[in-house]
């Protein structure tokens, strides 16, 4: 029997039939295949290259690593300053390798980076180039010590909210275009109009690229795009300043990145650190990242695109990694379509992110995100949740639709352990909002502490389970619930 003075609180919700579903053993991800790379060695100052941080270099990667392909591969050094460049296309069994002191700046020149119609298996998109792509590659890498700089504050958008006074004043007398209510900063009018504009056109199924081309600069790259790649490996190197997203693996296989410093200012709006997208085999481990929104992030498609793809991230381990700034720590969703399945996370610190541990997703979606397994988490300063589901996502985590029956489009999360968490100094300690039609399921917290302004508050979830679980509120009630069935909450003191 368990002493009454070890129990706060004891909830439990139970049918005749509670049983509670758990992962079934420790999930132990696959390790991915690293790259083979050849020894040859080339320097990019042999082809041409001038570091002086004006002259442009396109011209020069292009050769040296168009030359380094047709030898069968190798190594192409990045020597010592300021790479000032266009696009950067990649190429199998190739390593872009940057010293010590070296500097890869990115033209801000937006005519650098044509817009196209890219092929995702046949889901068919308008993207603008990335700075570094690579497409169908093998046996890929970037590595080194050096810096790569994505010129992503000409591209992007800047909400007053997250910047200071004088940043803003600044900004706004540099040029460009507010919106109606002055909120919202855009480097042009084209660029303020672009979401109305392809919104409309994706809708008709527009893929001619003159009709999108107004609106280049609200289409924003992602600084690192590697699609449909295998043995992929980004190590040691340091990004910031991207346009969109940072770096995007999407349906590659065997992907490691470590020991990788990923810094974009917090108003750098979609700067997502890492986003992990229908990928199998991943280990991310070493990283300390720094950005404007989520940091480690889990995605597998969206909506009907995602569903067609059908290919769930898969096999993924994230250690030892650190997340400060950023809307979340480590997070999966919202575009999880295709799934998420087999996840291990462990032994991460966030300092000061939005949220910590984020699940997130919308009706309509679809999509199963299960076997999640997350231990030896450490979180301090988190502005709102440390342990966030949310599926109301794109209502601000409001229900206020009418409850609909279940469909393709109903997301799924469920067979989720959390373990050995610490978090202490956050808004909230845990917030659950599954759906009606679809509870979160089967989510087991275990050796669990968590300290917040305000206690947990639960909805809509089934067959939920708290193992030494504390939750200390500074006000109210530490935990509320409604509409949680077949459950056992218990909370120590």
């Amino acid at each position: 029997m368990i002493p009454t003075r070890l129990i706060l609180v004891f909830l439990t919700i139970f049918s005749s039939q509670t049983c509670f579903a758990s992962l079934t053993a420790p999930i132990e991800p696959i390790a991915p295949s690293t790259p083979q790379i050849p020894a040859t060695r080339a320097n990019l100052a042999d082809f041409g290259g001038v570091p002086d941080g004006e002259t442009l270099n396109t011209a020069a990667f292009e050769r040296a690593l168009a030359a380094l392909e047709e030898s069968g591969g190798g190594t192409l050094v990045v020597p010592p300053g300021i790479w000032h460049t266009g696009p950067i296309r990649l190429r199998s069994r190739v390593n872009l390798h940057l010293e010590a002191g070296s500097l890869i700046q990115f033209s801000r020149d937006h005519s650098l980076y044509p817009l196209g119609v890219f092929d995702a298996r046949g889901e068919k998109f308008i993207q603008t180039t990335s700075p570094i792509s690579g497409e169908k590659l093998e046996d890929v890498a970037i590595t080194g010590s050096g810096v790569i700089d994505g010129g992503g504050d000409a591209w992007r958008l800047v909400k007053k909210a997250k910047t200071t006074e004088p940043f803003w004043k600044a900004l706004v007398a540099s040029g460009g275009v507010l919106n109606a209510k002055g909120t919202e900063w855009w480097p042009s009018q084209a660029a303020m109009d672009g979401a109305a504009a392809t919104d409309a056109l994706e809708a008709a199924g527009s893929l001619d690229i003159a009709a999108y081309q107004p609106y280049r600069l609200y289409l924003r790259p992602r600084l690192v795009r590697l699609f449909d790649c295998r043995r992929v490996l980004l190590e040691g190197v340091t990004f910031r300043n991207s346009p969109n997203w940072t770096l995007h693996p999407w349906l590659c296989e065997d992907v490691t990145l470590r020991d990788l410093k990923i810094f974009n200012d917090r108003w750098a709006q979609n700067s997502d650190a890492m986003d992990i997208d229908s990928c199998r085999r991943v280990h991310v481990t070493g990283c300390i990242i720094d950005t404007g929104d989520d940091g480690l992030c889990i995605k597998s498609g969206k909506d009907e695109s995602g569903r067609r793809l059908g290919v769930p991230t898969e096999n993924v381990l994230v250690e030892n990694c650190v997340v400060y700034e950023g809307h979340g720590g480590f997070t999966i969703g919202s575009e999880m379509s295709g799934g998420v399945r087999d996840i291990l996370v462990r032994n991460c610190t966030f300092i000061g992110t939005a949220i910590g541990l984020r699940f997130k997703t919308v009706r309509g979606r679809g999509g199963v995100v299960e076997n999640i397994h997350i231990r030896g988490v450490r979180m301090t300063g988190i502005e709102n949740a440390a342990i966030d589901f949310n599926f109301f996502y794109s209502a601000n985590g409001k229900a206020a639709e009418a409850t609909p029956a279940p469909n393709e489009g109903t997301p799924i999360f469920r067979n989720i352990l959390i373990e050995d968490v610490v978090s202490v100094g956050s808004g909230a300690p845990l917030v659950m909002r599954g759906l009606p039609e679809m509870p979160l399921r089967d989510i087991t917290l275990r050796d669990v502490s968590l300290s917040a302004a305000r206690g947990a508050d639960l909805l809509n979830c089934d067959g939920l389970r708290f193992e030494r679980v504390r939750i200390r509120a500074a006000q109210g009630e530490p935990l509320k619930t409604e509409a949680v069935s077949r459950s056992e909450l218990t909370l120590l003191p």
